[in-house]
């Protein structure tokens, strides 16, 4: 007996204190602060469409942002909470996205209807979405990095709204950097691969996310 409490107390100061998990929404906010310091920089390399000051009192342009800023940050708040296995509880909040993005394909419809007569499509098309794409790698890699730390058991429906919370910093960015007043062509090359970038995250999501 003297010997099992012994190898117990041994035991107990070789143990080491476990680093309590963050809050998801700390995590999320810290996800949230790293995304506007990238978004940043990057419109400080790029820089910002000349017209831009024009555009900001262009009601559906303001609608389209402000509906894209919920879109993300109901993604990186939904990210944080499938992090963890029990959602800390809050499952109709990380169900957010839902109500998020059904806002937002209203506000393209009405943008759509109120752009009469329609403007001239770019010269570009697809070259959009890849400069969407490249931009998210960066925010892609640092939250599935971080997502990893923890122990989500939701991997297919984590790994979708990481990938189009990332992709949702890239499209906040060509917005505010591109000069470009389609609709349609927004539709099509910015918003539309969202359904791809989606079927993408939930299939990386159990080899990236499994613990």
């Amino acid at each position: 007996m003297g010997n099992i409490e012994e190898l117990v107390e041994i035991l107990s100061e070789e143990a080491k204190p476990l680093k309590a998990a963050p809050h998801p929404f700390s995590l999320s906010a810290k996800w949230t602060v790293y995304a506007a310091i990238y978004l940043a920089a990057s419109l400080a390399i790029s820089g910002v469409r000349p017209d831009l000051n024009g555009k900001l009192h262009d009601f559906w342009f303001d609608a389209e942002i402000a509906s894209l800023l919920l879109v993300f940050a109901s993604t990186v708040l939904s990210a944080s909470l499938l992090s963890f296995p029990d959602l800390h509880q809050m499952r109709r909040t990380a169900m957010a996205p839902i109500a998020a993005f059904a806002l937002f394909l209203i506000v393209l419809f009405l943008s759509w209807r109120a752009d009469l007569p329609p403007s001239p499509l770019p010269v570009h098309s697809y070259q959009c979405t890849i400069s969407i794409t490249l931009v998210s790698l960066v925010p892609a890699v640092w939250t599935f990095i971080s997502m990893r730390k923890f122990a989500s058991t939701h991997f297919h429906l984590a790994g979708a709204i990481a990938l189009l919370s990332a992709f949702s910093v890239g499209a906040i960015w060509l917005r505010l950097e591109e000069i470009n007043n389609s609709v349609v062509h927004v539709l099509e090359w910015h918003y539309l691969p969202m359904l791809a970038i989606a079927f993408l995250g939930w299939s990386l999501g159990r080899p990236l996310l499994k613990w």
